[in-house]
């Protein structure tokens, strides 16, 4: 019985990401006792340490680990400041439409660490995020990411009026926002140019 148990277990952990999802349900479980956050546009920071199945050959935090927690450390803002709950009953889905992260020091093995996120504005398709991995040894920002979270069946404004029950003023987008998402436009019509050459051609 031991032994099937254990082959059972075995066959999960190849099969699925297991730790992901249970890193996902504590997260879950985390938001959902901890106080709401009224303010969206508040920053939020969640706790993290670097542990050995998050190293890589150089022994420090490998980058696709960065863009991990990054899922989780929004999944908490998210649940904390209520658009999680809202999009959800609105009938709403959000997806990453486009992340960019800039790496300035590597995190080592057992280095403590928070992320700071918070939402830096919105337009009629997404929300714009900014997150942030400080490192609780000198404070130093280790990376920044930003991310674009698209919104499906719905829009930023509704969830949020939904949440805050009254309309919210989107803030001035910072220049790098406004230069970032100038970049992620011009790729879009550049694939989109490219994929009506492509059509043409067959």
């Amino acid at each position: 019985m031991l032994l099937l148990l254990l082959s059972a277990l075995l066959l999960l952990f190849c099969s699925l990401d297991v730790w992901y999802f249970l890193r996902g349900a504590q997260v879950f479980i985390e938001a959902w006792f901890q106080p709401r956050i009224l303010d969206i546009l508040a920053e939020q920071s969640i706790d993290g340490m670097v542990l050995p199945h998050d190293l890589d050959y150089m022994g420090h935090m490998n980058n696709s680990r960065y863009l991990r927690e990054c899922d989780f450390a929004r999944f908490h803002h998210y649940m904390r400041n209520g658009l999680f709950m809202a999009s959800h009953k609105l009938g709403a889905k959000m997806v990453v439409g486009a992340s960019t992260i800039r790496y300035r020091r590597s995190l080592a093995f057992r280095e403590a660490f928070e992320i700071r996120t918070k939402v830096l504005g919105w337009d009629e398709k997404a929300f714009y995020l900014e997150q942030r991995f400080v490192s609780k040894k000198d404070g130093f920002v280790s990376a920044i990411m930003l991310c674009r979270q698209n919104v499906v069946r719905c829009s930023p404004e509704t969830i949020i009026e939904f949440v805050c029950k009254r309309k919210i003023e989107c803030p001035e987008f910072p220049e790098d926002l406004k230069h970032w998402i100038s970049f992620i436009t011009a790729s879009s019509q550049a694939l989109r140019a490219e994929s009506g050459l492509e059509d043409k051609i067959k």
